[in-house]
């Protein structure tokens, strides 16, 4: 925990990147208007105040200074005030605590009041609610044929039954989730298939197995359970809400799959799928640049139809990886993005 903000700031500071020309690992590059403090207030993200004061995200643990008499210095509250040093001539920040209101018997302040790297409500759900499966695990998996009465949708309290079998691990696990394939994933360069996106519409106990049916009790539903819904084992521990920021080892590009609330134009703090995942190195925390295709025109002179060049016009970070496939958040748009733009690791 007390390396929180030195991961989750740089993170933040990769919106900067966008309008930085060039990127030097070892030159610090201040913003052009940056305060020499800032006050940190409610509502803030570490990846707002960083590109207050910084061109380059990647610099932030070079120039953060921990001031060891603070407790927990990588965590920032609001009232904390952010300051600008210089050290040897190179620009440092600072962390100055704020005023507290303590009572005289807890003199605590809960984590959860610290400010986040990113907009958590925006990848709330997508942390625990979506699943991406290939073909093979999804058609093993075992599926609902009916509800108790032949009830043709079940919802929270209900018993439901499922046909399939359970994985070896999986016979001592009293605990399932209820998830709903909503749709496949092609790669739009080579038509391999990527993998099958699935919801999570609810979560029941095992109560009873007979060969291969399974009885469950349903302790929580989003949406009616229907028949051919997927029975899995739910994901084991935590959610991550924590994000280191970092390039991928070997330069990646890709493409955008998909926005996952359904919008035609990808903004800022949208959800999108991309087409690279743990299979190429893909980890939380890597940041990528978004490029638009070139528009095609015609060569007033020769009349050839010529593509231009692509033009930066976003950036977007993983928080969460499969196989295939990845889920990022876009953090900076300087104009409407789409599915099949391009998807590109900084260098």
């Amino acid at each position: 925990m007390t390396k929180l903000l030195s991961a989750v700031a740089a993170i933040l500071l990769a919106g900067s990147l966008l309008f930085t020309t060039s990127v030097h690992a070892d030159v610090i590059e201040l913003a052009d208007d940056h305060p020499d403090q800032y006050v940190v207030v409610r509502g803030d993200t570490l990846w707002d105040i960083s590109g207050t004061f910084l061109k380059s995200p990647w610099l932030w643990p070079k120039v953060w200074s921990v001031n060891p008499q603070i407790d927990n210095p990588h965590l920032i509250f609001p009232g904390d005030v952010i300051y600008l040093v210089y050290i040897n001539g190179q620009p440092q920040l600072r962390l100055k605590r704020g005023p507290r209101k303590l009572s005289p018997e807890i003199r605590r302040t809960p984590l959860s009041q610290a400010i986040p790297t990113i907009p958590l409500q925006d990848i709330k759900s997508f942390l625990s609610d979506n699943l991406i499966m290939d073909r093979e695990a999804l058609e093993k998996a075992p599926y609902v044929v009916a509800g108790v009465n032949e009830r043709i949708v079940s919802g929270a309290g209900d018993k439901v039954y499922a046909r399939g079998k359970l994985e070896n691990e999986q016979v001592v696990q009293e605990f399932f989730g209820i998830y709903r394939p909503a749709r496949l994933y092609v790669d739009p360069d080579t038509g391999e298939e990527l993998g099958f996106e699935s919801q999570s519409i609810g979560s029941g106990y095992l109560k009873a197995r007979e060969a291969d049916i399974l009885t469950l009790t349903l302790k929580r539903t989003s949406q009616e359970v229907r028949k051919l819904d997927r029975v899995l084992p739910t994901p084991e521990g935590k959610v991550q809400s924590v994000f280191f920021p970092s390039v991928t080892e070997r330069p990646l590009e890709g493409k955008i799959l998909s926005v996952l609330r359904g919008v035609d134009k990808i903004g800022q703090f949208d959800v999108i799928a991309i087409n690279r995942g743990q299979r190429e190195g893909v980890e939380p925390g890597n940041v990528f640049q978004v490029y638009k295709a070139g528009e095609q025109v015609v060569d007033p002179v020769t009349k050839e139809l010529i593509t231009l060049p692509s033009e930066r016009a976003g950036l977007v970070m993983v928080f969460k990886t499969f196989d295939k496939v990845s889920y990022a958040l876009v953090m900076r748009a300087t104009s409407a993005l789409a599915v099949l733009d391009e998807v590109r690791s900084p260098r």
